[in-house]
């Protein structure tokens, strides 16, 4: 299983950041002593920009700045738009490493430099998330941070701009506490001085009420007014002097449905308005070209616009106050937001090249010492003599005083430089792309065949030749002690021997089931060829269609049609015409889920209140059907099981409807109403198992359970899915028994006297016939369809906060992040366990099943490994690895899911000597 832990050559390079570079920083004297910095999180540039509906600004100052006062435009931030990426690229100038999100995106997986870092004095307020890391990473005890409680950050409060309001308060009285503090004073008037307000009420508010919502652009507004204040008593302090610097930007923006994280427009467009020392006066102009016609939109169509990459803000911020560019920043400086001369320009852009430049460098001699030298190919536009002649060139336009030339020139270096740090980041991306196809090609054709050797009459037992097999041991040890000695001497990290050395013993297991792929190849040629070829091309189409529905989630409403037409197909239908009926509808229904939009966009909640009503009706009508039944199959302990059950889905129906009414009237999480959250989630994984193990009423007892949670982390139509999906499920079991007669490989038993625990006897199972290849198909499709049913997963803005409120509204991204991925399980565990009941009524080993379910999500894994980009939009290249990593991790959770099923469905506890088992 180790094949399943490979991630994309694009991913397995460790950090891209480098050390050991020397600070550069421009000889001439900055314009300014200090700068402001203000973040606005979770701010959309149109929702700034755009006038009300009644031709007012929705921040009045900040629109009088940017038409009287300063420059603005457009930072086009990166994936993932998410609070920690975007403040490092702000004031670091890089983007955020990947490897980042396992800390939630708030601590230091990489140390790195910052303009806070190279700053006299920086002084920060605001969110506990955001300001540690950049104190945490600071050489020297020169960055000071103030922030609020975590337990602030609550989705649920009275009013999120409170949060605001507690930074700008705190701003006030520490300017005024500084009269009286002599140190604090003189501190205060030194150079190179940075303030950073970090502004988090506009993201809360989005994510409870949505960006187009009252609460948000009343935020907005407080925020402009705060910011007028706060500019006003700063100048006011410092006497006018006219050597502040004031930037208003955010780190990400937002969905229309409350989101962030992706690569959408609304995600990544964010404002930028920049004012005070050393910043150009707004620009008249008579036209300007955009692809995009946001100033139109914006009534912004004669003031120029000036865009940036987010990124770009950390040496525009490090020029303004003369601070040495960060080391690891790979922006370039937007010199249109410089009113300055020529020559400031001119130097401020060469010490920008020099510091990317001093990057690309260090970078190269890296890869060169871990490369044998006559296999070192270097970047050829920038080789040492090129380097050394730009910046000759370059220093001699300076000297010359042709200004225009020489900044030219720069941006050609800083663009060759980055080109440079991207090739030498990827430069083995080839090598160990093909070391990780091998491993796949392998690791399935090796897979393949232990299920025709094992599971299947295909092959005969062939005579394994021991002389033959010890060459061959040895022949392949050999190979990997030449690879492994090859990576010794280049000193490679210990990733690469992973890579580079897993096709040896994969491929050494698959020649050694030489013979019985002769054999095989015989015993086809024996047979049909048409048909031979017919089912390979059915099976590659089968595979196609589940990697298309990665990307258009209407594939699966294509696939669910055709499954409904399968008992016609093959002519199950006339044997068992209710079930196929049934078949046919609750496929319809469910093929109506992946048109629908994505989960979150438009919360209907009486949706929820009625399917919670439905489940409970539904639980009747089985309640009464099972007492009808003969004492048999029951006793009272079970009834009080469904009943507990029952009672738990009527309380989380009101649950989720208080809930709502109550954040909706802004009076926050009611306490009681989160006992009963977490208490319904702990007894969901306990009350299926004190159920009766008879294969219907342990299946409909899970169903009960997991739908108590699912309708608390449910805000619209999802709540409906896993029902339709649960019915189809049942269904699902019944049909594979008719297939199963049909067949001929199976009498009919009634199903109501399957029993779990009774049907693991291993003498019972048979081989693998050709139509348990359609059954595995069937179940990595429906798992696909549970995952992407009601929306795209694999994309971070998919998710909706408004999700968990019934159990927490206070922001916490790990548990946050648990609660909707168990919302993303529950339908896999239902199809999980509907597949467990499908192995036990067709006796079939779950081994077997699973073997032909791996070859499925390999086949599919090695599709997205060759999918996966790099370029092109940032919405395109977080989807495809989004995509790869899924389907890695598929295998995986499609066992852990086999065992927690087999878990759920066969363990029984006991709790009064009165329950009994009976055997069939």
């Amino acid at each position: 299983m180790m094949l399943d832990f490979a991630l994309p050559a694009c991913c397995c390079h460790g950090s891209p950041l480098v050390h050991g570079m020397t600070p550069q920083q421009t000889p001439l004297p900055p314009p300014a002593k200090r700068l402001v910095l203000f973040v606005a999180d979770g701010l959309r540039a149109d929702s700034l920009y755009e006038l009300n509906s009644n031709s007012t600004p929705p921040a009045p100052y900040l629109r009088s700045i940017l038409e009287n006062n300063g420059s603005w435009g457009i930072s086009h931030t990166r994936v993932p738009t998410e609070s920690r990426p975007g403040h490092v690229a702000l004031i670091a100038g890089f983007y955020e490493d990947v490897s980042a999100v396992a800390k939630g995106w708030k601590e230091n997986p990489v140390e790195f430099d910052s303009v806070f870092n190279e700053s006299k004095y920086t002084w920060s307020w605001g969110s506990p998330d955001i300001l540690p890391m950049f104190a945490k990473g600071a050489t020297g005890d020169h960055v000071y941070t103030f922030c609020y409680t975590a337990e602030s950050e609550d989705f649920g409060a009275q009013d999120a701009a409170e949060l605001d309001m507690w930074v700008f308060d705190h701003v006030k009285s520490f300017f005024n506490s500084s009269r009286s503090n002599q140190t604090l004073f003189s501190a205060l008037n030194e150079e190179k001085v940075v303030l950073f307000l970090h502004l988090l009420g506009i993201d809360t508010n989005g994510h409870a009420h949505r960006p187009n919502s009252r609460e948000y652009k009343e935020n907005i507004k407080k925020v402009d007014e705060g910011i007028k204040e706060i500019a006003l008593m700063i100048d006011n302090f410092y006497g006018n002097d006219g050597k502040t610097t004031f930037i208003l930007t955010s780190d990400h923006g937002m969905t229309d449905w409350g989101t962030h994280g992706a690569g959408h427009p609304s995600e990544t467009l964010t404002p930028l308005i920049v004012w005070g020392a050393g910043v150009n006066y707004p620009q008249r102009v008579s036209s300007q070209k955009f692809e995009d016609n946001l100033l139109k939109e914006w009534k912004l169509e004669n003031l120029k616009r000036l865009d940036v990459s987010q990124a770009d803000v950390a040496p525009l911020m490090a020029s303004l106050i003369g601070v040495p560019f960060p080391l690891n920043s790979v922006g370039t400086l937007p010199l249109e937001y410089l009113n300055n001369s020529a020559h400031f320009k001119a130097e401020s852009m060469f010490t920008n090249a020099v510091q990317i430049v001093e990057q690309f460098k260090v970078k190269m001699s890296q890869k060169r010492e871990t490369t044998l030298s006559f296999l070192f190919t270097p970047f050829k536009p920038l080789s040492d003599s090129e380097q050394i002649n730009y910046l000759k060139k370059a220093r001699l336009y300076i000297q010359q005083q042709k200004y225009d030339e020489a900044i030219s020139l720069c941006k050609t270096l800083i663009n060759l430089a980055l080109e440079g740090l991207s090739y030498y980041h990827t430069y083995d991306r080839l090598f160990l792309g093909l070391s990780i196809a091998m491993s796949f090609v392998g690791w399935t054709t090796y897979v393949i065949l232990v299920i025709i050797k094992t599971h299947t009459n295909l092959t005969k037992a062939v005579q394994t030749n021991n002389k033959e097999s010890t060459v061959l041991f040895y022949g392949f040890a050999f190979v990997g002690m030449i690879i492994a000695f090859f990576l010794l001497i280049q000193t490679c990290p210990w990733t690469y021997y992973i890579y580079c050395l897993l096709p040896v013993p994969v491929w050494y297991a698959v020649v050694k089931e030489l013979p019985v792929i002769q054999d095989l190849a015989a015993n086809l040629l024996s047979h049909n060829m048409v048909q031979s070829v017919g089912f390979i091309f059915i099976c590659i189409l089968g595979i196609e269609i589940l990697v298309f529905s990665f990307f258009y989630r209407s594939t699966l409403t294509l696939g669910l049609l055709v499954f409904a037409g399968w008992p016609v197909i093959t002519q199950l239908w006339a044997q068992a015409k209710t079930n196929a009926s049934i078949w046919t509808l609750l496929c319809v229904l469910l093929a109506i889920f992946p048109l629908m939009p994505v989960v979150g966009r438009e919360p209907n909640i009486p949706l929820v209140i009625a399917t919670g009503l439905l489940t409970l009706l539904i639980s009747c009508f089985s309640l009464a059907s099972l007492c009808k039944t003969k004492n048999k199959y029951r006793n009272k302990e079970d009834l009080k099981v469904y009943f507990y059950q029952m009672l738990s889905i009527a309380l989380s129906t009101y649950v989720v409807s208080s809930t709502h009414d109550s954040l909706k009237n802004k009076q926050g999480l009611p306490l009681l109403n989160q006992i009963i959250s977490w208490m319904t989630l702990v007894s969901s994984s306990v009350l299926p198992l004190l159920s009766s193990t008879f294969l219907i009423q342990r299946l409909f007892s899970i169903l009960l359970s997991l739908m108590s949670t699912y309708l608390l982390l449910s805000t619209g139509y999802e709540a409906l899915f896993p029902l339709v999906l649960s019915g189809l499920m049942f269904v699902w079991i019944n049909m594979e028994q008719e297939a199963l007669q049909r067949y001929g490989l199976s009498l009919k038993p009634k199903l109501a006297v399957f029993n779990f625990t009774y049907a693991t006897d291993i003498t019972q199972f048979r081989q693998l016939h050709l139509d348990d290849v359609r059954r595995s198909f069937f179940f990595v499709f429906f798992i696909v369809t549970a995952f992407f049913g009601t929306g795209n997963i694999a994309s971070v803005n998919s998710f909706d906060p408004a999700s968990v409120y019934c159990f927490l509204t206070v922001f916490s991204p790990f548990m946050m992040g648990s609660l909707l991925l168990l919302k993303v399980v529950i339908p896999f565990v239902l199809v999980s366990c509907a597949f467990e009941a499908i192995q036990v009524t067709t006796q079939l080993s779950s081994k077997s099943l699973l073997l032909l379910v791996l070859v499925i999500s390999d086949i599919m894994a090695l599709h997205f490994f060759f999918l996966v980009k790099d370029y092109g939009s940032w919405l395109d290249i977080g989807t495809s690895i989004s995509h790869y990593v899924l389907v890695m991790s598929l295998t995986i959770f499609m066992m852990l899911m086999n065992g927690l099923a087999q878990l759920l469905t066969t363990q029984r506890l006991q709790l009064s000597r009165g329950t009994k088992h009976h055997s069939t």
